[in-house]
C-alpha cells in the first residue's frame, strides 16, 4: 500500500507537474530561471546588506526584497516536496534541507522571535541561503543530462562555467567574511571594549579603596583569532564587508595568491586553501572550455559528441573513398540512397 510519501500526484495540473519534474518542458525551463534569477537577487541583497551605511539607509528595501524572495523559494520548496517521489527522502535530503533552510530565517523573522533576531544561530541560517546558488549550476547540470538541445553547445558549457565560478565566489567570500570579518566587525569591537572598560572602572574602583596607584586609561581592544590566540592588528582588518570579501576572492580564484588582502586567522585560511584549489579546478575547466571552442572555430569540428560516435553520411563516403574502399562512382551512388538502402549498402561493403 503506498504511503503519504509516495503518493501518486494525478490530481495535480499538468503544467505544474511538468514546472517540477520535467527538465526538457519549458514550464521547468521558465520556472528555474525565475528562481535563478531570485537566487542572484539574494545573494546579492545579503552581500549588500554588510555594507554600512548603505545597508543602514535601505533596511526597509532589503526587507521586502528578502521577503518576496522567499516567497518564490517558499513556493518552489512546496512543489517540489509535492511531487517529490518520496516526500520524508525529500525532506531530509541535501537539497531539501537547503531549501528548507533558505526560507526558514526569514519565517522565524515574521513571526518576530526577536530571542533568536542576534542570535549567531539565526545568522548562519541565513549564510546557508548562499547555498542554493549551487542549484543553479546543479539544475542546468540535470537539464543537460536530461538531453535538453541547446543551440550553441559552447554558450550552454560557458553558462554552467560562470555559474559555478559566482557560487565558488560568493560562498567563498561569505564564508571568510563571517569567519574572519566578524571578528572585527564593528559591533564585536564595540562590544570588547565595553567590556574592558567597565573592567577598568572596576580595577579603579578597588585601587582607591585600597589605596593603590589609579591606572591612567583602559586598554584599546583588539581582536584575537580564536584558535591561535593571535591578535589581529588593525593593518590585517581587511574583511570587512562581503563585497570586499569578493575582490579578495577574485584575486585569489585567478591568481592561486592572496594579492593585496590576506586572512590572519586559522580557519580563514583553511577557506582561503580551498578556495585556491577550486580556482585551480575552474581554470582547468575554462581551458576545456576554451580548448573545445577554438578546435570549433579553427578546425571545424563538432562540440556535439553524438556526431562523433556517429559520423554523417558524407564523412563515411569520403572516408571510403580515402581508403580507396569505393571509387568515385561508387560513392555518387551511395550519396543518393535512402539511409536504409545506404546502411545496407555500406554493411556489405
Amino acid at each position: 500500500m503506498s504511503t503519504s510519501s509516495t503518493l501518486p500526484q494525478r490530481s495535480a495540473p499538468a503544467f505544474l507537474r511538468q514546472t517540477f519534474t520535467e527538465p526538457t518542458h519549458p514550464d521547468f525551463s521558465r520556472w528555474q530561471a525565475v528562481i535563478n534569477v531570485w537566487i542572484f537577487i539574494s545573494c546579492l541583497t545579503l552581500a549588500l546588506e554588510t555594507v554600512e551605511p548603505f545597508a543602514s539607509g535601505n533596511a526597509n528595501l532589503f526587507y521586502w526584497v528578502e521577503i518576496t524572495a522567499v516567497a518564490f523559494f517558499a513556493l518552489d520548496y512546496l512543489g517540489n516536496l509535492y511531487f517529490a517521489p518520496n516526500r520524508v527522502k525529500y525532506i531530509f535530503s541535501f537539497w531539501g534541507l537547503v531549501d528548507l533552510v533558505s526560507i526558514l530565517p526569514t519565517v522565524l523573522m515574521i513571526l518576530n522571535l526577536t530571542f533568536l533576531q542576534g542570535a549567531k544561530v539565526f545568522r548562519l541560517l541565513r549564510v546557508i541561503r548562499v547555498l542554493r546558488v549551487l542549484k543553479m549550476a546543479r539544475t542546468a547540470l540535470q537539464q543537460l543530462a536530461s538531453g535538453v538541445k541547446s543551440s550553441n553547445p559552447i554558450v550552454t558549457n560557458l553558462r554552467i562555467y560562470f555559474i559555478a565560478l559566482f557560487s565558488v565566489m560568493m560562498i567563498s567570500s561569505t564564508l571568510m567574511f563571517y569567519v574572519e570579518g566578524e571578528l572585527y566587525a564593528q559591533e564585536n569591537i564595540e562590544k570588547g571594549q565595553r567590556l574592558i572598560d567597565e573592567q577598568f572602572q572596576n580595577e579603579v574602583e578597588h585601587a582607591k579603596l585600597s589605596g593603590i596607584a589609579v591606572p591612567q586609561e583602559p586598554e584599546k581592544f583588539v581582536p584575537v583569532d580564536p584558535v591561535s590566540k593571535n591578535p589581529i592588528p588593525e593593518d590585517k582588518r581587511f574583511f570587512t564587508s562581503i563585497p570586499a570579501a569578493m575582490w579578495w576572492c577574485i584575486v585569489t580564484l585567478t591568481t592561486t595568491g592572496y594579492g593585496d588582502m590576506f586572512p590572519v586567522t586559522f580557519w580563514g585560511r583553511v577557506i582561503a586553501g580551498s578556495t585556491m584549489l577550486l580556482g585551480l579546478v575552474l581554470f582547468g575547466v575554462l581551458m576545456n572550455i576554451v580548448g573545445k571552442t577554438l578546435m570549433v572555430l579553427l578546425f571545424g569540428e563538432s562540440m556535439d559528441e553524438s556526431a562523433k560516435d556517429h559520423p554523417s553520411r558524407d564523412n563515411l563516403i569520403r572516408m571510403m573513398v580515402n581508403l580507396k574502399a569505393i571509387d568515385s562512382n561508387k560513392a555518387k551512388e551511395l550519396s543518393i540512397l535512402s539511409d536504409e538502402e545506404f546502411n545496407q549498402r555500406v554493411g556489405r561493403i
